[in-house]
């Protein structure tokens, strides 16, 4: 696709995005890159980022923590600031006059903005990048996307088919950003060897998230238990996160045994690279162990009012990322009132040893480069060129007619 620095006719190209969450800002960051690199230095960067966009230039309109809310309850009581956060984002987009709006992830919050957008400015061209989880649940907002979103970038190979199933937008694969770092998760020949080694390394993962941590910590940290009372030898190890350090230990300061917790990405990786098995909550963390070759049991837990919720929209055997890619259900998953140490632990048990369970999910791993592959061009230089095309291609009008005011 065409690398060309600017724009037919256009001195500074506006290109505004919006990313409300660390992952969605990290694929901002990548972006600006590839666009900054075929742009040029004139390229005008607007709209709403973290730490990674401000890296590349970015003034974000408000600090995107004013939006880290998790929850329902959590939601209903900051309602008021989100919609005007919402209005003010929308209003934000329409003063820029950009040449293209990107919405990156977070479609609570970036789909409200780009419907206001769309109905007051239709000509401005909007791209969703990560598409909402329509395949899982409320599948009709993909046709509803045909009335303000352009073009779809999908971080799963599945989801174009999804969303011409569903009569939704343009849609494109342009890699998942884990495919940049399968190096950082597969282990070296001394990490192989302690893979392989007894006692086994087991990854115990109970969330990402405050509230994921205290659904799972006890459940997790019984079956911990259960597997130790029925002789299984295993090395315990808990990666967490900086902010998370002192909730999880406060979390394990009771079970019977002990993990070794690591602390920060890189740990995280290392301990990957060595393990053996996985206990983990469903979640992206599922792709990451299967890129890294880990066999593993899954659980989920929430409150009650989430579960009610979830069990009437979300469609069934849509739940694990890591089956969702392979295509096929390879990864056991225990839900809600399946989430208990009578369950999880013989299904960890399994997968400790040289047995069909274990070798099932290790041969449906192996697929994942392929299925994932982009061929030479990383995902952000995907999004980056389907950016572009769409800007120049819909945008052209927008630009004759802001040239004329």
């Amino acid at each position: 696709m065409s690398t060309t620095t600017v724009m037919a006719g256009d001195l500074v190209p506006t290109i505004y995005l919006i990313a409300t969450e660390e992952s969605g800002d990290r694929l901002g960051g990548a972006l600006m890159r590839e666009l900054r690199a075929r742009l040029g230095a004139n390229v005008r960067f607007a709209g709403i980022g973290g730490h990674s966009m401000a890296g590349e230039g970015l003034v974000s309109l408000f600090p995107i923590e004013e939006l880290s809310i998790i929850g329902f309850a959590a939601v209903v009581q900051r309602l008021p600031m989100i919609l005007k956060l919402i209005r003010r984002a929308a209003d934000d987009v329409l003063a820029a006059r950009p040449d293209i709006l990107v919405i990156i992830d977070s479609p609570d919050f970036t789909h409200r903005v780009a419907r206001r957008v769309r109905q007051r400015d239709p000509a401005i061209p909007i791209v969703d990048y990560v598409s909402p989880t329509v395949w899982a649940w409320r599948p009709g907002r993909a046709r509803a996307m045909l009335g303000y979103v352009d073009h779809v970038l999908a971080l799963l190979p599945f989801e174009p088919a999804e969303y011409r199933r569903l009569q939704g937008p343009p849609c494109s694969y342009v890699g998942h950003p884990l495919t940049e770092q399968f190096g950082s998760l597969r282990p070296n020949p001394a990490e192989q060897a302690r893979r392989e080694a007894s006692p086994p390394v087991l990854l115990v993962l109970p969330g990402s998230r405050r509230s994921e941590v205290r659904h799972h910590a006890a459940a997790f940290g019984e079956t911990l238990a259960q597997l130790r009372r029925d002789g299984v030898a295993f090395e315990a190890v808990l990666p967490t996160t900086p902010h998370l350090e002192a909730l999880v230990r406060a979390a394990v300061a009771s079970w019977e045994v002990q993990p070794r917790i690591v602390v920060g990405e890189n740990d995280k990786r290392a301990a990957f690279r060595i393990a053996h098995a996985a206990l983990a909550k469903s979640g992206t963390v599922t792709l990451e162990l299967a890129i890294a070759g880990v066999p593993m049991v899954t659980a989920y837990r929430a409150g009650s009012l989430e579960v009610w919720i979830a069990r009437r929209v979300v469609r069934p055997g849509t739940v694990i990322l890591a089956n969702l890619v392979i295509g096929e259900e390879v990864v056991p998953e225990f839900i809600q009132e399946d989430c208990v140490p009578e369950k999880l632990a013989p299904a960890v048990r399994d997968l400790l040893g040289d047995t069909p369970a274990r070798r099932r999910q290790l041969a449906g791993f192996a697929r994942i480069d392929g299925i994932l592959s982009t061929g030479a061009q990383t995902p952000s230089a995907c999004a980056a060129d389907i950016v572009l095309d769409v800007m120049r291609h819909k945008g052209g009008d927008h630009h004759s007619a802001s040239s004329a005011d």
